[in-house]
């Protein structure tokens, strides 16, 4: 380089301006992004409405029917455990009588009632718990929404944990089977309310379950009194004629 080099004045180029029809295709192309993006953006919208009016409904319905299947279980598997093989009618009832034989009282065994009811609606509780820890299992086919095909295609398990809760009571019937003869049946009564929770909705619902624990023929004639309210005081049976 010549010393007349280092003073030489630098020349800066101006830059060229981008012709209309470079400016005409940058729009073009964010034309393009946009209406792809709202596409996109409109699909979303229309997926998700169709999920929550037809896909929704459908994954509530086999929810409800897998939840009413498993609690049964849950309270069979419980009355199995709480009702002993030994257990009588005379366990769950005292008759009292006079000296002259009629019958004065009929009463119930508040402490063997009251256990039998605890132990059933703790054990059906916990075995209602286990049985929902693995989900629902839902076919592939119940995703389309459509209920024809509903129950088509492998099992894919959902997360949709319920909660439950369960409670029990007894009733009694009262029920003429001769001359001066009454059939007394005894009833546990298992209600399990659930609640199917989903991001959406929540459905809810009870699933009753009507138990016989004891039963026997009452010779004699039986106070009116005990007919028209059974003895756990629930509302009026069939009196006998």
């Amino acid at each position: 380089m010549s010393r007349f080099d280092e003073y030489a004045i630098p020349v800066y180029r101006q830059k060229e301006k981008p012709s209309k029809e470079k400016k005409a295709r940058r729009r073009s192309r964010k034309r393009r992004f946009f209406y792809v993006l709202l596409g996109i953006l409109l699909l979303a919208i229309l997926l998700f409405i169709y999920f929550q009016r037809n896909v929704t409904r459908v994954l509530i319905s086999i929810s409800e029917a897998t939840m009413r299947a498993s609690t049964t279980i849950a309270v069979n598997d419980a009355v199995y455990y709480t009702l002993s093989d030994d257990m009588r009618y005379e366990d769950l009832v005292t008759i009292t009588r006079d000296e002259a034989g009629e019958i004065v009282a009929v009463a119930a065994n508040p402490l063997k009632i009251n256990k039998i009811a605890r132990d059933t609606a703790s054990i059906s509780q916990s075995n209602l718990k286990n049985l929902s820890l693995n989900g629902i299992p839902i076919p592939l086919g119940a995703l389309t929404g459509i209920e024809a095909f509903a129950g088509l295609g492998p099992s894919i398990h959902f997360r949709i944990i319920p909660v439950s809760s369960v409670s029990c009571d007894f009733s009694s019937k009262f029920e003429s089977v001769g001359i001066n003869q009454t059939k007394h049946s005894i009833y546990l009564n298992v209600i399990a309310d659930i609640s199917i929770v989903m991001p959406s909705r929540t459905e809810n619902f009870a699933v009753v379950t009507e138990i016989l624990v004891g039963e026997s023929i009452i010779v004699g004639r039986v106070p009116d009194a005990y007919l028209q309210s059974d003895i756990f005081g629930n509302k009026p049976n069939l009196t006998p004629d």
